[in-house]
């Protein structure tokens, strides 16, 4: 999903799906200039708008911790996940 201020893209998010039951949310991404002003919750919004609508139960995302209060707004729960590096060499 996209964000225009006229023709100018200020801002996207991708929804990413599993194929069952459960979508991600990916890069989600504001210009620095409309940043604040309701733009990237409006996109995560109505990404989870688009998710529901087709079906899906589960909502991912994973964030930094300094964008928690950013995805609480957008309806997000914390949980405790997991990560695994595979190329420690870099």
């Amino acid at each position: 999903m996209c964000a225009y201020d006229q023709n100018r893209l200020v801002g996207f998010v991708n929804l990413a799906w599993d194929g069952g039951i459960h979508a991600f949310i990916l890069d989600t991404t504001v210009h620095p200039t409309v940043r604040r002003r309701g733009v990237g919750q409006a996109l995560v919004k109505h990404a989870a708008a688009v998710a529901q609508e087709r079906a899906i139960e589960w909502l991912h995302v994973d964030y930094e911790p300094h964008l928690q209060a950013f995805y609480r707004q957008c309806g997000f729960q914390h949980t405790e996940a997991g990560i695994r590096r595979l190329n420690p060499s870099k």
